[in-house]
């Protein structure tokens, strides 16, 4: 049986670094905990606070060491493909060949430029962690109350918290007043958390710790005092810290094939060079300099140089038209990993909800009431649950009053700032009643407050007591077991009756199931007070208004997108640190797949890393969870093989986001922490948005796999080019940097056109790649081979044609250059779609096809004609004929491809 890690990071020994005492600290008194850590209500002693800061160490976060930008610049030669570039380089340069070489170079390092700049987003989320700890904290030492520095605290220390301050420190509490903590950050509960000093028996999971205060959440109401029983990289907050730190990040399923694929072209331009050299230098006696020439050529031919830059451009422009969607991508790779997800987990609270408390319904004696709207605007209609009419409130005497109890006896306000957003000061359930008030339209009249008990968590009420036009009434809200306790009376149309405790707690808990938060509301008209207001004033007489059932609703665009995504074959599983009934009431109205079941953090905690996998898979709600819970939950599916996107935003998420192949934040909500370990930040935190990010991810990948098939077939061609001409002892047909030219300066500039293509009709309808399926299948295979060799044979025949003419070597070179960029450009068309004839009206719908079009016949006349260009390059002005001999050939290549492509659709494709 596993334990919680949050018991064992806070049971080290003594003798340890962590934190002090083998014990649950929520599990013993406060009395207690202060004995075992060895101090008093008068804190410690600044001598004994010195000792153990020598001990424990400072109350921060640890930094990670980071790679200098040298390093992370040089890590980037480290790449089979550009070994055999740089091997190239060397033995130029030992050959005299100082142009080929520089050529070779400049390529390399243009390669590491472009991949360092992409990494360069230096990873910040644990700097932004450390940003989340308090600066300063109000402790006692040597019975004084002082004002230290948070990274002073220690273990023992005795730490004083108001309204506001942020927890410095985890902390066992010792007293407390009316306390509550907003703890969504940690816990991913959507509302305020009470707490208490009492001890709680039997193992809990962190968010039901009502005994302690955790560093980094915030005090929203009432005080405490607690002692420090963990601080730094001992606490809650240190430990997904820890966690983090611990990830090894997720290498894309994209750049892996492109590794796989680098490793075999490098596995197999060894294996040609070595039996060439054998042949060429041992059995045809070939000069040993015009061999390495020749040998240079090929491996420079076989490696698509270009490929790295033209994927990053490719991505890039993913990157931008996202971005234009509210979708920000730190990681040029997340964009073509968005299209291959195979499962969302998603946080409830902010981020498949609103995360602001919204009244659904209220319940009277009589009937009941529909609240609409979705936030905290206090724009929405109230109906009657039966009729669905519309209720005029100031004429329903029964529901006036109970809005006017709720509104009233009420902490909160409700504000709208510049920018025309609504949002509330105090906690979200009476602020959800204040948005109550303001959409029933009611004009109270004169109001006069006259007391007020405030809410406590003994009490679990407040009560105030008012003069409304120029009449005394006493109102009372709170948790409604309360409330019936004390209720005599019930509130009706005809008059108040006797209080009916049976019906009220039979509608409570049918509300209760649609996962519905419950405030009950009481009131004595005219009461008789002495003195000021207090408990015992309560105790009488007290007439039951009536129930408010609230919840922090569902997005509505977010409902649409899951029901997009499952359509595409992605499963949307929600992992949050609410309530079971909750979450499972929400993941029915969001139409989540299996939500009619649900597993608990605690049930996950006993579980092994075979019996989590097999839940990870069954369940698609996760409730009461930790972060490591997440964090587990996320490897587990990693590791069947799913493609898993996570979407969060408090820093209880962030170790599951940056461990997910897609870690997705909210940017309005979401805290800095998440925003750092995430791979994609929301701008307008809209579950939506991650379906269009589907969409456009998919868009890409479809557009780099015609790129890898419009690539590869010309390197391929090069090589067979070059092998022909080695075994048959001619002439090179290519020089090294006339074939880097074409490798860097046209298929680069070709692969924008198809950069730009529009998405396939109907790719959200179908199911994601599987698993591990290579960009490059069968049929891609052979459609490379197909192309690669039908362009070579055609290079190898004109330049057959051209020798016994007497045509210079250097002439020949450069008609065989123009001859492979023609039979590239028009490949590029046959590239567009994969199944279909592709000259067809919406050929003229991408732009970018016939921009590129223009640019390379510039380069290509800059080349042949520009005498700097023909002596950098070895080209040579080319005969008018040659242009229309070289488009015929790439004519007659289109049409062949296109035949091929038919064939293969009609007669092979449809029986797979």
């Amino acid at each position: 049986m596993t334990h919680s890690t949050s018991s064992v990071k806070t049971n080290a020994s003594p003798s340890s670094s962590a934190a002090p005492e083998n014990k649950n600290w929520y599990q013993i008194s406060g009395n207690d905990a202060l004995q075992r850590l060895g101090t008093g209500e008068n804190g410690l002693t600044r001598h004994d606070a010195s000792e153990r800061l020598k001990k424990y160490g400072p109350n921060a976060l640890p930094e990670k060491a980071a790679k200098s930008a040298l390093m992370r610049f040089l890590a980037h030669f480290n790449d089979v493909l550009i070994y055999i570039l740089l091997a190239a380089a060397i033995v130029t340069g030992a050959m005299g060949h100082w142009v080929d070489t520089l050529v070779i170079l400049g390529v390399a390092v243009i390669n590491a430029l472009i991949g360092f700049l992409q990494e360069n987003s230096a990873e910040k989320s644990l700097k932004s962690i450390q940003n989340m700890l308090s600066s300063q904290a109000v402790v006692m030492r040597d019975g004084q109350v002082q004002t230290i520095n948070a990274d002073q605290l220690v273990p023992g220390d005795i730490v004083q918290l108001r309204p506001g301050d942020k927890i410095p420190a985890d902390l066992r509490i010792i007293s407390a007043h009316n306390l509550q903590v907003e703890e969504a950050i940690l816990t991913g509960e959507s509302t305020v958390v009470v707490k208490n000093a009492q001890i709680i028996n039997g193992e809990v999971m962190i968010g039901d710790r009502h005994n302690l205060l955790f560093s980094g959440t915030m005090i929203s109401g009432g005080t405490a005092t607690g002692v420090v029983y963990a601080t730094g990289k001992d606490t809650e907050l240190g430990h997904i810290n820890q966690m983090m730190s611990s990830i090894t990040p997720q290498r894309t399923p994209l750049l892996q094939q492109i590794d796989k694929l680098g490793k075999g072209i490098f596995a197999l331009i060894l294996l040609m060079m070595a039996f060439l050299f054998v042949f060429a230098f041992i059995l045809r006696d070939m000069p040993l300099g015009e061999l390495l020439l020749s040998l240079i050529s090929l491996a420079v031919a076989s490696v698509p140089e270009g490929l790295p830059a033209i994927i990053s451009i490719i991505l890039s422009l993913g990157v931008q038209s996202m971005a234009r969607n509210h979708a920000i991508i730190r990681k040029l790779p997340t964009v073509e990993t968005l299209g291959s997800m195979t499962v969302i987990c998603s946080d409830k609270t902010g981020t498949l909800t609103m995360n602001e408390m919204t009244v659904k319904a209220v319940i009277l004696a009589d009937r009941a009431y529909q609240v609409e709207g979705e936030s905290y605007q206090p724009k929405g209609r109230i109906v009657d649950a039966q009729t669905q009419k519309q209720i005029d409130v100031i004429n329903t005497p029964v529901l006036n009053t109970f809005i006017t109890a709720v509104d009233l006896c009420n902490d909160s306000q409700l504000m709208q700032d510049d920018k025309g957003h609504w949002g509330i000061t105090g906690g979200p359930t009476s602020g959800a009643l204040k948005v109550l008030a303001a959409k029933s339209n009611l004009n109270t009249g004169k109001v006069e407050p006259l007391d007020k008990i405030p809410f406590d968590s003994k009490h679990k009420y407040m009560s105030t007591l008012q003069r409304i036009n120029g009449k005394t009434r006493l109102f009372v809200t709170g948790a409604p077991d309360v409330l019936f306790s004390l209720a005599s009376f019930e509130l009706t149309e005809n008059g108040v009756q006797p209080f009916r405790r049976e019906y009220w707690e039979e509608e409570m808990a049918r509300y209760a199931r649609q996962g519905l938060r419950m405030v009950a509301a009481a009131l004595k008209d005219e009461p008789e007070i002495d003195g000021d207001l207090n408990h015992n004033h309560l105790q009488e007489g007290l007439i039951f208004a009536g129930i408010a059932g609230m919840m922090d609703p569902p997005r509505p665009e977010a409902i649409d997108a899951i029901a997009q995504c499952q359509q595409a074959g992605i499963r949307v599983k929600m992992i949050t640190g609410d309530h079971q009934e909750t979450a499972m009431a929400i993941g029915k109205m969001l139409g989540i797949g299996n939500s009619s079941d649900s597993i608990t953090g605690y049930q996950l905690e006993h579980m092994d890393d075979a019996e989590l996998a097999a839940a990870a898979s069954q369940y698609d709600i996760f409730a009461r969870t930790s972060p490591e819970h997440k964090l587990r939950l996320v490897k587990a599916l990693q590791d069947t093989g799913e493609v898993v996107g996570m979407t969060g935003d408090g820093v209880n998420d962030a170790p599951a986001l940056k461990q997910a192949d897609v870690g997705i934040a909210m940017g309005i909500k979401g805290t800095e922490v998440t925003k750092e370990a995430a791979d994609m930040v929301l701008t307008d935190d809209n579950f939506a948005t991650i379906a269009s990010a589907v969409r456009e991810g998919r868009r890409v990948y479809d557009n780099l796999k015609k790129t890898i098939l419009f690539i590869l077939p010309t390197n391929l061609a090069q090589g067979l080019l070059i092998i022909l001409a080695i075994l048959a002892g001619a002439v090179i047909p290519l020089t090294p940097v006339q074939i880097l030219w074409m490798n860097m300066a046209t298929s680069t500039t070709l692969s924008f056109g198809l950069a730009f293509e529009p998405g396939e009709k109907g790719m959200m309808s179908r199911r994601p790649r599987a698993p591990g399926q290579h960009v490059l299948d069968l049929h891609a295979v052979w459609r490379i081979a197909f192309v690669g060799i039908l362009i070579a044979c055609s290079a190898f025949v004109l330049e057959a044609w051209m020798q016994p003419r007497g045509y210079s070597s250097d002439l020949i070179r450069t008609v065989l250059l123009q001859t492979l960029v023609t039979a590239q450009w028009v490949y590029m068309f046959n590239c567009r779609v994969m199944d279909r004839f592709p000259l067809t009206r919406e050929v003229f719908v991408n732009k970018g096809l016939w921009i590129v079009s223009g640019v390379l016949l510039l380069l290509q006349l800059a080349l042949i004609y520009l005498p700097v260009m023909n002596q950098l390059f070895g080209t040579v002005p080319m005969p008018l004929k040659f242009w229309g001999i070289t488009l015929l050939v790439g004519a007659m290549i289109f049409v062949i491809v296109e035949i091929e492509k038919w064939l293969v659709n009609r007669f092979i494709r449809k029986k797979v």
